[in-house]
C-alpha cells in the first residue's frame, strides 16, 4: 500500500496530538486546581479522592508530587499547551524543520521517562492511583510513540531507508502498542497493589 500523502499525514498527526494535548492539559489543570485549593485550605478534600486506593491527595502532598520544587501539574500547564500549539500548526499546514522535530522528540521522551518514574512511585512507594495522574500517563505514552515513529518514518533521525520503512510499518500499530503499554502498567499495579478489586471497591463505595 503506498504511503499517505504528506498533507494527509500532517493533518492526522495534528488531530491526534491536539486530542492528546487537550486531555493532558485538562489533567494538569484539574490537578493544579486541587493543589492550590489544598494549599489555601489544609482541610480541603480533593474531588478526585475516590477511596483508599484511588485518589490524588496523597500524590499531591508527597515530595514526589513536587520534584522540581513546585507542583508537578504546573509542568503540564506549561508543556501541554506547546503540544496543542504544534498540533494546531500542523493542522494549518505548517512545516517544521528537522531540528524542531528532534527537539520535540527529546521533550516527549523526557516526559515519558518522568511519567515512568511517577508510575513506579505511585505503584511501589505511595500505593495509590491518582485519576488525573493516570490520565496524564495515558496521553503521554501515545504522544511519545506518535512523535518518535513519525520522525523515524520521515527520516528525521537519518537517511536510513530501513529505518524509514520500520517507522512507517510500526506507525499504524500505535494503538496496539499503546494498549500493550497500558496493559503492562495495569499488570504491575495488580501484582504489587492487588489494584483491580481495590479499585472496584473504591468505585462502589464512591457511587453509593
Amino acid at each position: 500500500m503506498p504511503d499517505a500523502p504528506a498533507p494527509t499525514r500532517r493533518l492526522g498527526l495534528g488531530i491526534a496530538l491536539l486530542i492528546l494535548g487537550a486531555l493532558g492539559l485538562l489533567a494538569a489543570f484539574e490537578l493544579s486546581v486541587e493543589k492550590v485549593l489544598t494549599l489555601t485550605d489544609p482541610s480541603h478534600v480533593p474531588s478526585c479522592n475516590v477511596g483508599v486506593l484511588v485518589g490524588c491527595g496523597v500524590n499531591l502532598a508527597s515530595w514526589q508530587g513536587g520534584v522540581f520544587g513546585f507542583p508537578n501539574p504546573f509542568l503540564g500547564l506549561m508543556a501541554w499547551p506547546v503540544v496543542i500549539t504544534i498540533a494546531v500548526a500542523l493542522i494549518g499546514g505548517v512545516r517544521f524543520p528537522r531540528w524542531f522535530w528532534i527537539a520535540f522528540n527529546a521533550g516527549v521522551a523526557g516526559a515519558l521517562v518522568f511519567v515512568g518514574w511517577l508510575i513506579y512511585q505511585s505503584i511501589y512507594v505511595l500505593d495509590v492511583l491518582c485519576p488525573w495522574c493516570m490520565l496524564t500517563w495515558a496521553v503521554t505514552i501515545p504522544t511519545f510513540w506518535i512523535v518518535t515513529l513519525d520522525n523515524l518514518r520521515e527520516g528525521r533521525f537519518g537517511s536510513s531507508e530501513r529505518a524509514r520503512r520500520l517507522g512507517a510499518a510500526w506507525f499504524g500499530w500505535i494503538p496496539l502498542i499503546t494498549v500493550v503499554c497500558y496493559a503492562i502498567v495495569i499488570l504491575l499495579a495488580q501484582a504489587q497493589m492487588n489494584a483491580i478489586p481495590r479499585v472496584l471497591i473504591d468505585l462502589q463505595n464512591f457511587f453509593r
